[in-house]
């Protein structure tokens, strides 16, 4: 059984045409926005997470270590073997098995500073989302009407309704009579 020149070459041809376009869809659903906004909150969001870790063991942890006469958390364990060493670093070395309670309050406490952070910073979003919200609504009601006969929205100046074809150049004559 041979097999012909012209016959790889269609199935080469057709095995790069299969690749392409699953490139092609590839790269449609990577590029996505929603993937692209994903990616950099992941990469905003590691970053934010190492600040916090930061302040919590630049800044809190020191303040907690002073107001608890000078304990730090991070070296707080409880020896799981039933004896007592002096440093967490002695029992480590002993081998003993330990619970480090100190890193789970440690982390407690980044979580409720992430938390409290996030919280603050979307309300302040909200407000000024709303703000802007608010500002557009009274723009718009200074330089927009209702139709009468329609009830569609219309620049305050049209004299004809752009929806329904109604005349309105009368209805500003009347208005401006009524304003006098």
């Amino acid at each position: 059984m041979s097999i012909k020149k012209d016959d790889l070459f269609k199935k080469r041809k057709e095995t790069e045409d299969k690749m392409k376009k699953t490139v092609d869809e590839y790269k449609n659903f990577a590029m996505k926005g929603n993937i692209l906004d994903m990616a950099i909150g992941v990469v905003i969001g590691s970053a934010f997470t190492n600040i916090v870790n930061t302040l919590v063991s630049s800044t809190i942890t020191p303040i907690i270590s002073v107001l608890t006469n000078k304990v730090d958390l991070s070296t707080l364990y409880i020896s799981l073997d039933g004896k007592k060493y002096s440093s967490l670093i002695e029992a480590k070395q002993a081998g003993a098995i330990v619970l480090q309670y100190g890193e789970l309050l440690n982390a407690i406490f980044n979580f409720i500073i992430i938390s409290v952070t996030l919280f603050i910073v979307i309300k302040i979003m909200n407000n000024n989302k709303r703000k802007n919200v608010e500002n557009v609504e009274e723009v718009k009601k200074e330089t927009t009407k209702e139709c009468q006969y329609c009830k569609s929205t219309i620049p305050i100046t049209a004299t004809k309704c752009a929806y329904c074809t109604s005349d309105l150049s009368e209805n500003i004559e009347e208005e401006s009579l009524t304003d006098e």
